[in-house]
């Protein structure tokens, strides 16, 4: 049958042949030296044999101890490269964000290097969709969703609120009169979020009535999908300034019209009441509140 190693006096004949002292092992040890002695004596009882010589200037391994000194050495330093290893997986957190796909790509993960140089410890997973989640059943850590912040028995803060713009592709606008007013837009197809509210609401702070043509056209479940019928010309979008910022900078899209407007809807950050007691889920709103100030 086999029998336990004895660790503590293999540790102790491994630092005692290091330091060629018993009271500088201990010192390592941050034990007695006399409790190093007693190890020592077990381990020559258990081995049958000497593993040290007593000389006046300390002890010298012999010919047996040195023999397996090296070896025993390596074992405690591969030991001791484990458990700093098991250290360093405590250490590190996770968490992870949900949040719709265009606000992830356009918004959230070109800034999200800033919060890893922040935070090295936490390791962010990003999920980019727009369904209704269950905070704790999907385990998801803190979500970013656009709407009117309803989100019953969930902690909800407001992020920021879009600035709605009308965009077209450059070859839309040059097959069709030039846009004066915002009325014009109606004489023209629209596309839509899922929601098919942006035009209307957007048509009606401008002053222009209501009007059935404003909720007519293709409606798209995501921005992204949005802004790339944009791209290919089907016709006249009212996207979030922020979204499409790289498109309009490339010149595949323009805004035809110099009339921003505050969306109804707005982003919240979305968490379970208990999240923020968790210092990973705090240092992540706290940060993307701050980045959220920056790009207004």
């Amino acid at each position: 049958m086999a029998t336990s190693l004895p660790l503590l006096a293999l540790r102790c004949f491994v630092e005692v042949g290091q330091r060629g002292s018993i009271k500088h092992a201990a010192h390592a040890l941050s034990v007695t030296p006399g409790a190093v002695s007693q190890q020592i004596r077990l381990l020559e009882d258990r081995v049958a044999m000497a593993l040290f010589t007593r000389e006046r200037s300390g002890l010298r391994l012999t010919e047996a101890g040195a023999s397996v000194h090296p070896a025993l050495l390596q074992a405690f330093e591969q030991m001791q490269e484990a458990m700093n290893s098991l250290e360093a997986i405590k250490s590190r957190q996770t968490l992870t964000v949900s949040t719709v796909a265009t606000f992830a790509a356009s918004w959230l993960v070109p800034r999200l290097g800033r919060f890893n140089q922040r935070h090295p410890h936490i390791e962010v997973r990003v999920e980019a969709t727009s369904a209704v989640m269950d905070l704790r059943r999907d385990r998801i850590d803190v979500a970013l969703r656009h709407g009117l912040g309803v989100y019953p028995n969930l902690h909800v803060t407001q992020l920021m609120a879009p600035v709605l713009v009308p965009v077209a592709s450059p070859a839309f606008m040059a097959a069709i009169p030039r846009l004066m007013e915002p009325q014009d837009c109606l004489n023209f197809a629209l596309l839509h979020d899922s929601d098919r509210a942006d035009w209307a609401l957007w048509l009606a702070a401008h002053g222009v009535a209501k009007d059935p043509r404003a909720e007519r056209g293709t409606a798209f479940e995501d921005d992204f999908l949005l802004i790339r019928a944009a791209e290919a010309g089907q016709g006249l979008a009212l996207v979030a300034q922020e979204h499409a910022r790289e498109e309009i900078a490339a010149g595949r899209l323009v805004q035809v019209l110099d009339k921003p407007w505050p969306a109804r809807f707005a982003y919240y950050i979305v968490t379970r009441p208990d999240a923020m007691q968790r210092d990973e889920v705090k240092a992540f709103v706290e940060w993307v509140m701050e980045q959220a100030q920056g790009s207004i």
